[in-house]
């Protein structure tokens, strides 16, 4: 693996500069009221919705997940655990009905598998999104902005914005950062405009990368946004987010804060984020059709108490 760089012309910031970007952006967001959506899926309304359908073209389905991994890794050193329960060996060959059955065990926010994150997954300063205090989550379950926030799913406009694909590249090295002006010139480039509401997907070419040089400790050297990225969002309305990487970088670009586009997105501004997505699949579809924007369909499971879950969003052209 290549030593981190860091991308062309995107500056460090400053734990100052980072406040004043994160005081920024919080003062852009409409905090909910008790038990009302986060000021990000408001903006997925349903004539955004009902619009978003008008995507559908081709008739096609394509997975935007990576299969859920279960051998241990340099970035996944606790694999998920998949374990048989049934039937019995004696069982196989016997007459009469049996079930074959299993169970999954499994880190939702690992470094390599496909998940999305709850909005009480970010603590930051002693709050989570909305100023709810940091207490609500216990030992055994978290007390509120679950993953069962959105148990009636997402569904909404997807858009991929291929940032290896702009520079002419197969994928970004670890270390690098996506910018505001890389996202703005994928979309002149690939004649696409992100709009309110928007399920936003950023490929960084992470998977690709994993596919062909094999896993590495993405925990310190990986792919993500620079946290100055987050103006474009808010000025957009997007209302989730989604990355073949982390949507962080490693090393960070901020001093002392590892995740800073986390704590912006998810506990700033209430977008809910998604890791570790994988779109090989989907983006010779969209170079074909020549276009980018889709109907999606995103279904966490409904896990209360969770602070995330495991995902499987489908694009549908």
């Amino acid at each position: 693996m290549t030593s981190p760089t860091e991308s062309s012309g995107a500056p460090r910031m400053t734990a100052t500069g980072f406040q004043a970007l994160y005081r920024f952006l919080r003062s852009k967001t409409t905090l909910p009221k008790a038990n009302g959506k986060p000021d990000a899926l408001r903006h997925l309304t349903p004539e955004r919705v009902a619009a978003a359908v008008a995507e559908v073209r081709l008739g096609r389905t394509v997975s935007l997940a990576a299969p859920i991994g279960t051998t241990a890794g340099p970035d996944d050193p606790e694999p998920a655990v998949h374990t048989m329960t049934g039937p019995a060996l004696a069982e196989l060959n016997a007459p009469g009905l049996h079930f074959a059955t299993d169970r999954f065990a499994m880190n939702v926010h690992s470094n390599a598998n496909s998940h999305l994150d709850a909005l009480c997954h970010v603590v930051f300063d002693g709050e989570l999104y909305g100023g709810v205090p940091a207490g609500t989550v216990r030992t055994e379950a978290a007390g509120a902005l679950t993953v069962d926030l959105l148990k009636d799913g997402l569904v909404g406009r997807g858009v991929l914005l291929d940032i290896p694909r702009l520079r002419g590249v197969p994928w970004l090295e670890p270390g690098d950062h996506v910018t505001t002006a890389d996202l703005t010139a994928a979309e002149a480039a690939q004649e696409v405009r992100v709009g309110p509401g928007d399920l936003l997907f950023i490929r960084v070419g992470h998977r690709r990368r994993r596919t062909e040089h094999g896993p590495w400790d993405a925990s310190v050297a990986r792919t993500g946004l620079h946290p100055t990225a987050l103006r474009l969002l808010a000025e957009r309305e997007v209302a989730v987010m989604g990355s073949d990487g982390n949507n962080d970088t490693a090393p960070s670009a901020v001093e002392d804060i590892a995740f800073p586009v986390h704590v912006l997105a998810i506990q700033a501004m209430g977008i809910h984020l998604m890791d570790y997505l994988q779109f090989e699949d989907l983006t010779p579809i969209c170079a074909q059709a020549g276009r980018w924007s889709f109907l999606c369909v995103v279904a966490p499971l409904r896990l209360p108490g969770a602070t995330g879950s495991p995902v499987n969003p489908i694009a549908v052209l």
